[in-house]
């Protein structure tokens, strides 16, 4: 799966995609990631990518020559499943859109900056919107790395067990279960008895019993 992120801060993404499990991704030749730099299809001298709003107000809105001339050279190269921009008026990021975006081959990502981006780059390029929650962060950059990160560990072979991430929270509408791994006692605590019992029916039994109640004490919404 091959990832493109066009941005205007291409250093800010260079640390969460040369760790852990996006870099072993990497490595391994199951996900690639390439980052754009935004300022690379400016067209002015300057190389700036933003400009006043048309009707006052304050703030800069990114302009549109930048976006579209960096899309169009991408499109050249291979055909997207999704185009994608990180925006906080999106569909809210979950499981299942995750999910969703883990059997694509290619997928470009958005990131904008500033006030926001001109709306005919939303209209002509854009197939999908998508917000990682109702709050404003200063720029798309950490949303999109959130987005590949949810996304790339769900590919089979990125994982070194593949059935965990089949097991995480909100997979089966569901929190997880309370873990636990060793020292069986610590500081008092034990860890539940049925979990050391070796009765595997016994023991998955617990854990939905336990996924349920944590789900409807804390994420009732879910249940419904």
């Amino acid at each position: 799966m091959r990832f493109d992120i066009i941005t205007v801060l291409p250093g800010l993404l260079e640390s969460p995609f040369a760790h852990s499990i996006l870099l072993r991704a990497q490595k391994k030749g199951i996900a690639e990631i390439q980052v754009h730099n935004l300022r690379d299809y400016a067209t002015n001298k300057q190389k700036s990518v933003d400009d006043y709003p048309y009707g006052g107000g304050s703030g800069m809105i990114m302009t549109v020559e930048p976006f579209a001339n960096c899309i169009n050279h991408l499109k050249t190269q291979r055909e997207y499943d999704e185009v994608i921009f990180m925006t906080p008026d999106g569909e809210t990021l979950n499981q299942h859109i995750a999910n969703q975006l883990s059997i694509k081959e290619n997928v470009m990502v958005l990131c904008g900056h500033y006030k926001g981006i001109d709306q005919r780059i939303r209209d002509n390029f854009v197939t999908r919107e998508i917000s990682v929650g109702d709050y404003v962060l200063s720029g798309g950059e950490l949303p999109a790395a959130v987005l590949v990160d949810a996304v790339v560990r769900l590919i089979p072979g990125v994982l070194s067990d593949e059935t965990s991430a089949l097991s995480d929270s909100f997979q089966d509408g569901l929190l997880d279960a309370p873990l636990y791994t060793r020292p069986a006692e610590w500081n008092g605590q034990a860890v539940p008895p049925i979990l050391l019992s070796g009765n595997a029916g016994e023991i998955e039994k617990w854990r939905h019993e336990q996924a349920l109640e944590r789900t409807k004490q804390r994420r009732p919404d879910l249940l419904s």
